[in-house]
């Protein structure tokens, strides 16, 4: 359970045996990879604590200010978490989330006019007579109910057996995973690259780059961009890494925060780690080169500091972990 930062302090104190648990910079490293959550995080509202010295994980309520100026009270693991599908910097922010999208009120049914008491005389309307037939019948048991319903002409009531006979099996209802599916991926064998035309245009002028720099080194088929996988990733049965080397049967990707520090991080991990999978079970390897602050998520990820000359030389290394020497010089330039 969360509690405020003062009794999470003392309780750390108490636990630690020290009157700073924390030294300042010894969560930095794990907060860099969060710029964002660096630049909304006040000390002066906090007890004058630094974002360093709180944990990630540290089950405590900090007090955040957006770059729209609001103030909210949320725990290290629910900010980590936040961003969710949008990029906009203000999605870090609840209150500016909502105003993004806004909820809409539930419609409130209006009260009907106030009708004229009947004076003596008056002929009844029709509406009325037909509203005295639609009256609700009493609730009333067994023949009793049976006959009035007969007596005002309404049908009688299904039993639950056969009301359950009556609806439509499940399966009609909700539709299969697969029947969801984008039918434009060609049925081809698992695990076979193909060129995809569902598959987004390269996102960043550095993927362009990772595959000039790789091209100029190792041959590899052009053209190809998906990975027919054997179950559905999101809505498709195919994959769109970065770089695809099929003669190898390795995708390389490459991870950074982005312009506002949303890219990789959060949810969007989560994919990466589904995404990894797949392809795993497709019989390819993931490679990721990971920037920005970003750690390692599979175990021949490279964790650099941006794209630079030694990148390449470190990624042949990499397949050669992977594939073999002999393998992998083969296909050298």
């Amino acid at each position: 359970m969360p509690e405020p930062i003062e009794s999470w302090w003392a309780r750390r104190q108490r636990s630690r045996g020290a009157e700073v648990p924390y030294a300042p910079g010894e969560y930095r490293d794990a907060w860099t990879r969060y710029p964002v959550l660096v630049r909304q995080y006040r000390p002066e509202h906090n007890r004058g604590l630094l974002l360093s010295q709180v944990p990630p994980a540290a089950d405590v309520w900090l007090t955040w200010l957006c770059d729209a100026g609001h103030q909210f009270v949320a725990t290290p693991d629910e900010q980590r978490h936040r961003p969710g599908r949008e990029r906009r910097r203000s999605s870090w922010c609840p209150t500016c989330a909502d105003l993004a999208s806004p909820r809409r009120l539930p419609a409130v049914p209006m009260d009907p006019a106030p009708k004229r008491a009947r004076e003596p005389g008056d002929r009844a309307s029709g509406s009325e007579v037909a509203g005295d037939a639609r009256r609700p019948v009493p609730v009333v048991d067994g023949g009793e109910r049976a006959a009035l319903l007969r007596r005002v002409g309404a049908p009688s009531p299904a039993t639950p057996s056969a009301t359950r006979t009556a609806r439509a099996p499940r399966s009609s209802r909700l539709p299969a995973r697969r029947d969801q599916l984008c039918d434009r991926t060609p049925d081809l064998p698992v695990g076979e690259a193909f060129s995809s035309a569902c598959a987004p245009p390269p996102a960043s002028a550095v993927e362009e780059q990772l595959r000039a720099d790789l091209a100029a080194v190792i041959t590899f088929t052009a053209g190809v961009n998906a990975v027919r996988l054997a179950r559905p990733f999101f809505e498709h049965l195919e994959a769109w890494p970065d770089v695809l080397l099929p003669e190898l049967r390795v995708a390389v990707e490459y991870d950074s925060t982005g312009r506002h520090g949303l890219e990789h991080v959060g949810h969007r991990e989560e994919a990466d780690r589904r995404k990894d999978r797949a392809l795993r079970s497709a019989g390819w390897e993931v490679v990721r080169i990971r920037t920005g602050g970003l750690e390692a998520l599979g175990p021949h990820d490279l964790v650099v500091s941006g794209l630079t000359r030694r990148t390449v030389p470190q990624l042949l290394d990499v397949f050669r972990e992977v594939r073999g020497d002999l393998y992998v010089d083969a296909w050298l330039r």
